[in-house]
């Protein structure tokens, strides 16, 4: 995946200089996003994320993208084990917690990844890990990070979405 069609993130076009940088960036919108929509804890269809639900599991990016860093960088290219982001939704009582510790911890955990990166250098962004999605296939560090941009950003859009649909025939 070098592209999202659905969201147009160009994952190329993201220098590692960057990514610090762009990672507190995107984690930093996320506050106003959910507070603006009306209710973040609506689901706008039952197979759809909640916005709050959406915040929760970019929060938990950011803190496995973290320990799949701090794994790159100990072990020859490790195999990253998928998160359970759907079940986390439920084990995790994602749309139970309060949204301003959901973006408290967001922005923490957003900060701790972009200096885990900013520290970084071309040797280290080369190292790589085994990926599990979309398919099977060995990333490097810098992918990762501009990953974690992307995944950010798209969920950003996803809660806009979904506060727009939960607006929808409101009078």
């Amino acid at each position: 995946m070098d592209r999202c069609d659905e969201c147009l993130f160009v994952y190329s076009a993201l220098s590692s200089g960057e990514l610090p940088q762009r990672l507190r960036d995107v984690a930093a919108r996320y506050p106003a996003a959910l507070q603006g929509v009306p209710d973040p804890r609506r689901r706008p269809a039952p197979e759809v994320w909640s916005p709050l639900e959406y915040a929760c599991h970019v929060r938990d990016v950011f803190r496995v993208q973290g320990e799949r860093l701090a794994l790159a960088l100990r072990v020859d290219e490790p195999e990253f084990h998928p998160m359970g982001r759907d079940e986390l939704v439920i084990s995790e009582r994602y749309n139970a917690q309060e949204p301003d510790v959901v973006l408290a911890d967001l922005g923490t955990a957003a900060d701790a990844f972009a200096a885990r990166f900013a520290a970084l250098g071309e040797v280290e962004l080369a190292r790589t890990g085994v990926y599990p999605w979309p398919r099977r296939e060995a990333r490097t560090l810098r992918w990762l990070g501009r990953h974690t941009v992307h995944e950010a950003e798209h969920h950003l859009l996803d809660i806009r979405r979904a506060g727009e649909a939960g607006t929808a025939g409101r009078a």
